[in-house]
């Protein structure tokens, strides 16, 4: 399962530096919201973003995709390739896409709001089972009211980023 989705994580940034490249470092990074906010909103992201999960995976069934990534990261061999890809690029990738460039080409036709609601929206469905599109639909909707609020993704990688990790770690942890 990790080749696979490093593959898939992989490509799909490779896709967005490939769509970006053409504008210059400094319009890319504007393009994609990649801009310096304050501490405080780092902070709020992330106690906001655990909060939220915490709340959310008491309330309904484990999906089956996160039940088999529980499972693997407890062979020991396969917990750090699974936390990089889980923690690190996965977040990465997905905030750029649906709170970098989706938000920012919707924002700038139709403005913040909608941008916020289709990107959540978007976020959540490509989650593809049922189970884990109601589970990350309330994370989808703080993660692009922190992008509207911060104009910045910077807020949203960090917690997500960190979120993913608590997950991949507490899986590990609690099957040891």
């Amino acid at each position: 399962m990790v080749p696979l989705m490093t593959t898939f994580f992989g490509t799909g940034l490779a896709a967005v530096l490939l769509a970006v490249s053409p504008m210059g470092l400094e319009a890319a990074l504007q393009a994609l919201a990649l801009r310096r906010v304050g501490l405080w909103q780092v902070v709020l992201a992330v106690v906001g973003t655990t909060v939220l999960s915490f709340i959310v995976s008491q309330l309904g069934p484990q999906p089956e995709g996160v039940r088999q990534i529980t499972e693997s990261v407890h062979n020991p061999s396969v917990l750090m390739p699974t936390f990089l890809v889980l923690a690190v690029l996965a977040p990465l990738v997905e905030e750029l896409v649906f709170r970098g460039l989706l938000y920012g080409w919707i924002a700038g036709r139709w403005g913040p709001l909608p941008a916020f609601v289709a990107s959540s929206l978007a976020f959540a469905a490509a989650h593809g089972e049922p189970a884990h599109i109601v589970l990350v639909l309330p994370l989808g909707f703080w993660f692009g009211w922190l992008r509207w609020r911060t104009n910045s993704l910077v807020p949203t990688i960090v917690a997500h980023m960190i979120n993913n990790g608590f997950a991949v770690l507490g899986a590990a942890w609690l099957g040891s």
